[in-house]
């Protein structure tokens, strides 16, 4: 047989006691997770958009580990990386709306009820990524009360800096005087903008040849709530098209608990500085 007839071209065929793609990836384990409860054919297409946006989420919270362990050595370059792969993961999780958007009202409705109280409001990795970013609020441990070490991993987060928090201690390393921020040592609940942090990143962008690497590093931190926010939106307008006003599955209002989320800021003074400039 000639490599032309062999449409493997040297292919590895045999796999008996060798590590497989399937074996690496533990396809078993992931293709058998998706378990409908009804026999609504749209219901594999929720479960998969869900479980898919919990793995990105999982590769968000590994990243923005990663990133705010590089600024606290001071190694930004690694830290940028990190970040735009961040913002990459949103654009995914983008996406991922637009495949749940064709699902219609009716055909959500026949499999709707099989969810009980189970909402995305409860995804725990959620919440680490909005506690790791800045936006903390201890209440939110509460629909996580029921699993020990989910609440024990998120108070992790919240004993320590947040990506912003370490930003902001960076400035301070940096000569630059950002008031109460810099002797801060309480990390459980989301800071108040301040007008010395506000003065700092002004003069960042008044001179970004100056402090190019903070002038990069807020440029990064913004362009990664840029796609978060988009990404809530998104959420705001695929729940609305589906479920319209109703209220949610986890007992939330629904759109209009949503749409609040869209006024939080994660890093408020670098979207506020660009009007002052």
């Amino acid at each position: 047989m000639t490599q032309a007839d062999n449409p493997a071209q040297g292919a590895q065929m045999e796999f008996r006691g060798r590590m497989s793609y399937g074996d690496y990836l533990h396809l078993e384990k992931v293709l058998n997770a998706q378990e409908p409860l009804s026999t609504a054919h749209d219901e594999l297409l929720f479960i998969i958009q869900h479980q898919t946006s919990e793995l990105w989420m999982k590769l968000a919270i590994h990243e923005i580990r990663s990133a705010i362990a590089a600024i606290r050595e001071d190694r930004l370059q690694p830290a940028f990386k990190m970040l735009t792969r961040v913002a990459r993961i949103f654009e995914q999780l983008n996406s991922a709306w637009d495949v749940l958007r064709t699902m219609t009202p009716s055909e959500y409705t026949q499999f709707r009820s099989s969810l009980g109280q189970s909402s995305g409001f409860q995804s725990y990795q959620y919440r680490a990524i909005e506690f790791l970013a800045g936006n903390r609020n201890a209440g939110m441990l509460k629909p996580h009360a029921h699993k020990d070490e989910v609440v024990a991993a998120l108070e992790d987060i919240l004993s320590a800096p947040s990506l912003y928090d370490e930003a902001l201690r960076l400035l301070a390393r940096q000569g630059f005087d950002i008031g109460a921020d810099a002797t801060r040592s309480d990390w459980r609940d989301t800071r108040g903008e301040s007008e010395e942090v506000l003065a700092a990143w002004r003069e960042v962008y008044r001179d970004p040849e100056r402090y190019w690497m903070l002038y990069e590093l807020a440029e990064k931190l913004v362009d990664f709530e840029d796609y978060f926010r988009r990404w809530r939106f998104n959420h705001v307008t695929t729940v609305e098209r589906i479920i319209g006003l109703k209220r949610g599955t986890g007992g939330t209002s629904g759109v209009s608990y949503l749409r609040k989320m869209l006024e939080v800021e994660l890093f408020p003074e670098l979207w506020k500085v660009r009007t002052e400039l």
